[in-house]
């Protein structure tokens, strides 16, 4: 699929908040739809497998799942699987100094305590689950219990939510998920804008407000994470029930606001330089107009989802 700029323009121009209410409906219903299946399906598959690469709205898209399923009365638990990441060893915390560690491994996943509790988790039996210090690297001394009762639906979010190598759960007792931004973006000169520049735009700025980054700290880490996504993530994309496609029609204009200043220092790097054209056609759109409910606050801040 493609999107114009020119035609966000026009519809910007014309009612902003219009354009802004349709196409988060659109993708509401979308949910919808998903959210209808797997309660239809709950009994006999408990588990919904959610993955994507970086930046493509996983934790969002998983909560608004939740919420969905929770009104129609379906209890359901929404877990990352970054929690589940095993504490550096100090020859990893060296290598990471180092720039030299491979963050993006399925090796970084505990994955015996993972199964051993997903098992728990259909069985109906308590689990503690653990919590991951990002800032320490290290899993927290903290848990969280968890049981599921019959009926319950539980989220398990993660960049290898697909690997069966990761989740060994049996795919009948599953419902699986791929999300990530498909549209591409094009100008009126016919540039086109690649659905992972624009995850990228979506990096930079939840980096720069979550995480402590610069935008040229993610774009140094850009080639390693694409990497990790070609070898990790892309080949189980095949394995989902459904495919979702994560973009959202305002996003790019929102980014143009908040990005332009910062990308400029950047217009050396082949990355930035194709991004700049782009976002030059775009109107600028202040994200005090995107409702906290949008899919796009969990990279621009203020979600209802994150708080």
């Amino acid at each position: 699929m493609v999107f114009h700029i020119a035609e966000g323009n026009r519809r910007l121009t014309e009612d902003a908040a219009a354009f802004i209410r349709e196409a988060d409906a659109a993708y509401d219903a979308r949910l919808e739809e998903i959210a209808a299946y797997i309660r239809a399906h709950a009994d006999t598959c408990p588990v919904v497998l959610l993955s994507g690469p970086s930046g493509s709205g996983k934790t969002t898209t998983a909560m608004m799942l939740e919420k969905k399923l929770d009104t129609w009365g379906y209890e359901t638990h929404t877990l990352s699987m970054d929690n589940y990441f095993r504490t550096l060893t100090p020859e990893q915390h060296r290598l990471l100094e180092e720039e030299k560690l491979d963050l993006e491994s399925p090796e970084r996943v505990d994955i015996p305590l993972l199964t051993a509790q997903l098992q728990d988790i259909v069985a109906g039996r308590t689990v503690q689950v653990p919590r991951f210090d990002f800032h320490a690297h290290a899993r927290a001394a903290d848990t969280v219990p968890l049981t599921r009762k019959p009926g319950e639906v539980v989220i398990l979010e993660g960049i290898h939510a697909l690997n069966p190598a990761v989740v060994t759960l049996p795919e009948e007792q599953t419902v699986r998920l791929y999300v990530s931004v498909r549209t591409r973006v094009e100008t009126a000169e016919g540039r086109i804008l690649h659905p992972m520049w624009l995850r990228l735009l979506r990096r930079m700025l939840r980096d720069t407000l979550y995480r402590g980054r610069q935008p040229a700290d993610t774009l140094q880490m850009f080639a390693s994470v694409q990497r990790g996504e070609d070898a990790y993530i892309m080949p189980y994309k095949y394995r989902s029930t459904f495919d979702v496609d994560t973009f959202c029609p305002y996003e790019v204009y929102v980014y143009r606001r908040y990005l332009w200043e910062q990308l400029q220092p950047l217009a050396r790097h082949a990355e930035v330089a194709g991004l700049l054209p782009v976002l030059a056609e775009a109107q600028p759109l202040d994200k005090e107009l995107v409702p906290e409910t949008s899919l796009i606050r969990e990279f621009i801040g203020d979600s209802v989802y994150h708080k």
